[in-house]
């Protein structure tokens, strides 16, 4: 329960989660844009993303899950899945952004293909960054904070004495009672009953 806990506090508000995302994922999709430019170089445009969007969303699934949003550890492969799910969706964004690019401009220089590729990148990680916190690593959170969170009653039988009648021996009980209460606990001057 304590590795629970722990994990429970590792998890990152919204605006820190947002915060490490655009550190981790942005630096990972700065590197990956200049990778697929060279790559493209020697390979077609297309395969060369394709390779690099699929490197890169390990390597970022990866930080996600052990910076990002806090998950304690590696990610699994069923967040492997849904990460590669959603980058994806990305791949698709970027694609169709650079083609239709390349339909506008007949010959457009690398400048260019690079704002529009970090353009497309940005929209598709937004919306990654909202599945990957409310999809992908929000199981893991939610399963957490469950199990810290459990309450089980407890059950307890409580029995009391019958108070004496006489009012000597209820004083005298009284007195008793007041002895074991520690000192910082015990009621000041006006409280204190007379001996």
């Amino acid at each position: 329960m304590g590795t629970a806990q722990s994990q429970q506090q590792a998890a990152p508000g919204a605006f820190a989660a947002f915060a490490r995302f655009v550190f981790c994922g942005g630096g990972v999709g700065l590197a990956s844009s200049f990778a697929v430019a060279a790559l493209a170089s020697w390979i077609p445009w297309g395969m060369a993303n394709a390779l690099i969007t699929a490197g890169s969303t390990l390597l970022a699934t990866e930080l996600h899950a052990r910076f990002t949003f806090g998950a304690g550890g590696r990610a699994t492969w069923r967040q492997h899945v849904q990460s590669a799910g959603s980058a994806a969706a990305a791949f698709a964004v970027t694609c169709v952004a650079m083609l239709v690019l390349q339909q506008l401009v007949a010959a457009p220089g690398a400048v260019l293909e690079q704002v529009v590729y970090l353009s497309a990148s940005a929209l598709a990680g937004v919306a990654r960054f909202a599945v990957l916190r409310l999809v992908v690593f929000a199981r893991n959170r939610s399963h957490v904070a469950a199990t810290v969170r459990t309450v089980r009653p407890v059950h307890v039988t409580v029995t009391r004495a019958a108070a004496p009648d006489d009012p000597a021996a209820l004083h005298l009980a009284f007195r008793a009672r007041a002895d074991r209460i520690p000192a910082a606990l015990h009621p000041g001057p006006e409280l204190a009953v007379a001996g």
